[in-house]
């Protein structure tokens, strides 16, 4: 987004650039499902288009990001802090570059998930994605807290969003278990190197839905001070 058009954005509304940050990241993440169904089938050149859109859209972001940084008013007359909105867009932002990091890694070695734990691996990256997902609802609700001046009904549904993010993020904690497992089992079949990245493709995976809570929890502390 241009400066003076995101000058524009702010002069409306002092927060929705946050918001629109925040789906830019969540669209993103999205594309990680499809990434490692190309992966799966070994279609390594629908794979390296999938990591460029990734990579685009995060560089996106990390544009917005800075845009932001650069034009946020510091005199905001909110009741929010300049200095918590600036700390809730860095753990936003963060999302984004686990998830760039995870494709180039990927495409790197050209690692896939074995067969035998690859569906219940598909469904582990699903769940960490609805965590960004949640973690977007919750973000796109601070308009209506704003205009509520962060107070009553409306911070208590912003609130039962986080609490459902921090229960998403604990699924995906107990699925990351079970793939662990899974392949703790494999290790006397496979490549020790390969199984060594595939632990750290499970541990990065689950960094998504981990850095969503840390946005959750971000907005909850935000909600605290005001």
């Amino acid at each position: 987004m241009p400066l003076n058009n995101i000058m524009g954005v702010f002069a409306k509304s002092p927060i929705k650039p946050l918001e629109e940050h925040i789906n830019k990241v969540h669209a993103c993440c999205e594309e990680l499902p499809n990434f490692f169904k190309v992966v799966r089938q070994q279609d390594w050149e629908a794979a390296g288009k999938i990591r460029e859109k990734i990579s685009k859209m995060e560089k996106e972001a990390d544009a917005l990001k800075r845009e932001i940084r650069l034009t946020l008013p510091g005199g905001l007359f909110m009741p929010v802090e300049r200095t918590d909105m600036l700390e809730l867009l860095t753990q936003q932002d963060k999302i984004a570059n686990i998830v760039k990091d995870i494709a180039g890694r990927v495409i790197g070695r050209e690692m896939t998930i074995p067969e035998a734990m690859a569906d219940d691996f598909e469904a582990y990256v699903a769940r960490c994605l609805d965590a960004t997902a949640q973690a977007k609802k919750a973000i796109n609700e601070l308009d209506e807290l704003l205009e509520t001046g962060f107070r009553g009904r409306e911070v208590d549904l912003v609130e039962k969003m986080i609490h459902e993010l921090d229960l998403i993020e604990d699924d995906t904690d107990s699925m990351q278990i079970k793939l662990r497992r899974q392949l703790r089992d494999m290790e006397p079949d496979l490549n020790p190197i390969d199984v060594m990245f595939l632990y750290r493709i499970i541990e990065w995976v689950g960094d998504v839905a981990d850095q969503a809570e840390r946005v959750g929890a971000r907005l909850e502390l935000m909600l605290a001070r005001t």
